[in-house]
């Protein structure tokens, strides 16, 4: 019933971790954050974007970065998606109040 696709990621996690050590251990011998990630990037055959936004979470759930947490981000996905079935839930049952409720209407009346 649920359109949504599962899709997993093309990069495993290691290879992930690994990457963003490499641009940390890369950062020193650059002149900016985006020269090191072009870098990087073009030796892993990934893209400097992707690999920025794996970087960048990094820092975050390290702390080093405000935002939220991989952790916070999974509960936050799992909260809407809980939100999500319960309004569907919602739905079906006020529905249904209405369908009884017309039925009940439409019943003759006895005495």
């Amino acid at each position: 019933m649920d359109s949504k696709k599962n899709t997993t990621s093309p990069y495993p996690t290691e290879f992930r971790d690994r990457a963003v050590q490499m641009v940390v251990d890369h950062l020193d011998s650059c002149a900016s954050l985006t020269a090191a990630l072009r870098d990087i990037a073009a030796k892993l055959g990934c893209s400097p974007d992707s690999l920025r936004v794996w970087y960048k979470q990094a820092r975050r759930d390290s702390g080093k970065e405000a935002g939220p947490t991989s952790a916070e981000n999974a509960r936050i996905k799992e909260l809407e998606r809980e939100n999500r079935e319960l309004r569907q839930a919602n739905e079906i049952l006020k529905k249904a109040s209405a369908y009884f409720a017309q039925a009940e209407l439409d019943r003759p009346f006895r005495k």
